[in-house]
């Protein structure tokens, strides 16, 4: 099974801590390279990396500054970026906000686990969804 490179966009300081407790929890399905806390904070680091990439962004839909659809748009019309899926992922599972957020450019979109004992079936699914849908090279 491959391993992915993933950065996290969250801000949330408890999601953040259950996302990587399910992520290590799962095994070597990813490698979190990096956790920001919305998507100027991700473009920032995107910037520091040379050859670098992610293979995959999951990104929180709902956060101060670059929010997730901002982060599908800003990745999407940028040439160095534009082949990386984004992952979205929210606790709304109300169809029209998934539908604007796949009509954006969006790989996918996850709702939020609701308890931090789902966080690893998530992870796997998250895998899954990447494979089964050829979103990586």
């Amino acid at each position: 099974m491959r391993t992915y490179k993933i950065v996290i966009v969250e801000n949330d300081e408890d999601e953040q801590f259950f996302m990587k407790d399910g992520f290590e929890k799962a095994g070597r399905l990813f490698e979190i390279v990096a956790q920001v806390r919305n998507g100027d904070m991700l473009f920032e680091w995107l910037e520091q990396q040379n050859d670098s990439l992610p293979h995959v962004v999951l990104s929180d839909l709902n956060m101060p500054g670059m929010n997730g659809y901002d982060v599908i748009t800003g990745m999407q019309n940028d040439p160095r970026y534009a082949k990386i899926p984004v992952i979205i992922t929210s606790t709304s599972s109300t169809p029209t906000i998934i539908d604007k957020c796949l009509g954006l450019g969006a790989a996918d979109y996850l709702v939020k686990p609701e308890t931090w004992l789902e966080y690893t079936p998530f992870v796997q699914k998250l895998h899954r969804i990447i494979e089964d849908k050829k979103l990586v090279d």
